[in-house]
């Protein structure tokens, strides 16, 4: 094919396709055949669809874009770059994959602008974008009136054959269908190839029967290497269909181009080389020099720049004319934006004496959202098909299903991993929405991929979980976790925090939203079991993540250390020490996260270095406690999995009780 005889429209599809091939040959690393298939439809809905505006990628009312298949990161570089992004020069696109670019290995969404979430880790993407498409739906249905439309996107997925057979695709794909999610549309790159080879080893299901099943709108181009108006009107027929989402299936070949590559495992996750770079470039007529991008081509894809500054123009427009007609909705709307939480929030946040009942930390949990619920209409979220167990149900505030999506209780099934994927992307929409997602604390191993995902992208989720030890009793060790805390407690940028009474609980959630509107996330872990109020916790103490509870007269022989529902065992051991004259510490760390980023003359004060005598007590195992117990110390934890049993007989048998601490202590006292 010669150059001369290439439309404008092919022009522009292969420079998409020579970007990826250039930058993956030049860093010997990457997966050049996703984007080689896939260039069509991603310029079709590109340049002829998809509103955006490349000089200000986080216009509110843009639509959004995910590419799920992750492993394809230079289709999407290559569109913004082409499009007109300031994001991503062809310097970064040279940078593919190296140390520091803006062009890493994967899309994410906290180093290039014009990246709306974090995607590799495959069927991750298409539930974000379920996530995206209900912070659009929720957001409409609150703010647009009948003469004035504030809230108006799409959400657009480009999604691969992994990411189908990834199970939290179909978890978050089956709500979406039941949702009836409009304004969702994926494209699903079929090119029947992956890492193994044909996917005609493992994966032989009809995926279009198995999208109508799910309830959406379902449809398919059969030629989407060369089939532009093809594309173009199916994307026009999903866009018709509003009260359910769209798959539409693209066949497409892998590596398209490549003339001994293409159609094989070979293409999907390495360079094509020196040679079959060459011999691609004649089969394309691609006659240009590595990373140049012909002038005409640049020429009709930065009309995307003026493009996007007109749908921005029109839409402040429209949101003065909001301002003018609903200046209430519309000062709500802009604090929502702006990430602001409304002043004084937080004094609806209750606190205790220790005459106040004792109840479960989960119980407490319901009192704070449901005090939080109506000064913060942010607040959106719901449970695993556990919302009666974890407590989560906003009373009075309905709930959020096809055609009411105003309301906030959220029904995600029995779906953890899809749940954690959906609220991630629902933070990360940009709209300031906090959402929450509740299961028993055990099955964050079913969504673990979706809770370090939020750590990794800056996702500001709250993650609430119950029956969060050995105390929750009867169901036995399936449900009770052992070491969950402390793998928890080891991914970054994740604040976990279990707090023993209902002033910690109270300050735990203080902590949680303020992060959440820092982009950040955080796990609560709350009992099953009643637990007293203790005088002198305080929500002021969660915020430092350790604090001292009890103290002593001069410095301590010993320090107890407890979270949790083990901080009241410290507490009464501590009352029978003094009495028989030993000086005693207690210390609740509801968050050792927190703890950890106080400075070091804080954190003497808590736990000095002098006193050396400490002892531990979590009923969860002993990993990581050593760091605050010392060389000295020792503790009361659980390093094998639990039984069923009442809770109570659960937690006497495993030594979680005063007598134990006691004797534990008396041993470290010699």
């Amino acid at each position: 094919m010669a150059v001369a005889t290439q439309s404008l429209e092919e022009l522009c599809i292969n420079s998409i396709r020579f970007l990826a091939v250039d930058a993956v040959q030049k860093a010997n690393s990457g997966h050049p055949g996703l984007p080689m298939g896939a260039a069509p439809m991603a310029f079709v809905l590109w340049d002829r669809f998809m509103r955006y505006n490349p000089k200000n990628p986080k216009w509110f009312n843009r639509d959004r874009f995910v590419l799920s298949a992750g492993h394809g990161s230079m289709l999407q570089y290559a569109l913004l770059y082409l499009m007109g992004y300031d994001s991503v020069t062809i310097e970064d696109i040279k940078q593919f994959r190296q140390w520091g670019s803006k062009t890493p290995g994967h899309p994410e969404n906290f180093v290039t602008a014009g990246v709306e979430v974090t995607t590799g880790p495959l069927g991750q993407g298409i539930a974000n974008g379920v996530g995206l498409a209900m912070a659009e739906a929720h957001l409409a249905a609150k703010f647009n009136k009948p003469d004035a439309k504030i809230v108006d996107h799409y959400t657009y997925v480009i999604l691969g054959d992994g990411c189908n057979m990834e199970g939290v695709s179909g978890e978050a794909c089956s709500l979406a269908g039941h949702l009836g999610l409009g304004k969702l549309i994926a494209l699903y790159d079929d090119n029947h190839i992956s890492i193994d080879g044909s996917t005609d080893v493992a994966f032989t299901e009809d995926v279009s029967k198995r999208f109508e099943a799910y309830g959406w709108h379902v449809l398919h181009v059969k030629d989407g290497n060369t089939d532009l108006e093809g594309i173009a009107k199916a994307i026009e027929a999903a866009k018709a269909v509003t009260d359910k989402p769209t798959m539409i299936k693209v066949t497409t070949t892998i590596g398209y181009g490549s003339p001994n590559k293409a159609n094989t495992a070979g293409v999907h996750g390495a360079a094509l080389g020196n040679d079959e770079v060459k011999l691609t470039r004649d089969n394309l007529g691609w006659q240009y020099e590595p990373f140049a991008i012909p002038e005409d081509v640049l020429k009709h894809t930065r009309k995307a720049v003026e493009r996007g500054a007109g749908y921005e123009e029109d839409w402040n427009k429209a949101l003065a004319d909001y301002k003018a007609k609903y200046p209430q909705e519309a000062a709500e709307f802009e604090r929502f934006v702006s990430g602001k939480l409304p002043d004084g929030w937080d004094k609806v946040l209750p606190t205790y004496t220790a005459e106040d009942k004792a109840l479960p930390t989960r119980k407490h949990s319901e009192t704070c959202l449901n005090k939080l619920a109506p000064v913060l209409p942010e607040l959106i979220g719901g449970s695993a098909d556990l919302t009666h167990s974890n407590l989560t149900e906003l009373k009075g505030i309905g709930e959020f299903q096809k055609g009411q999506y105003q309301n906030r209780n959220i029904h995600f099934g029995v779906r953890e991993h899809g749940m954690g994927a959906i609220c991630n992307g629902m933070a990360l929409h940009g709209s300031g929405l906090i959402p929450y997602g509740a299961t028993f604390l055990i099955f964050t191993d079913y969504m673990r991929a979706s809770i370090r995902l939020s750590a990794l992208s800056d996702a500001g989720v709250i993650w609430v979980m119950t029956h969060d030890s050995i105390g929750q009793g009867e169901d036995g060790p399936t449900h009770q976790p052992i070491e969950t805390l402390a793998s928890l407690r080891a991914i970054p940028n994740l604040t976990v925090i279990r707090p023993a009474d209902g002033n910690e609980t109270s300050g735990a959630y203080k902590v949680a939203i303020e992060k959440a509107k820092k982009n950040e996330p955080t796990l609560l872990a709350f009992s099953r079991q009643n637990l007293p109020n203790l005088a002198g916790t305080s929500i002021e103490g969660v915020a430092k993540g350790a604090y001292i509870l009890v103290d002593s007269d001069g410095t301590p022989d010993i320090i107890l250390i407890g979270t949790g529902s083990e901080v009241s065992l410290c507490v009464t051991a501590a009352e029978k020490l003094t009495a028989e004259g030993k000086k005693v510490r207690v210390v609740s760390i509801p968050s050792t996260d927190i703890f950890d980023a106080q400075d070091a003359a804080y954190k003497e004060s808590v736990l000095p270095k002098a006193v050396t005598k400490r002892l531990s007590v979590e009923a969860g195992c002993s990993f990581g406690w050593h760091k605050y117990v010392g060389a000295e110390g020792d503790t009361v934890s659980i390093d094998r999995f639990g039984a069923s049993a009442p809770g109570g007989v659960c937690m006497e048998k495993f030594g979680f009780s005063v007598d134990n601490v006691l004797a534990k202590a008396k041993e470290l006292l010699g």
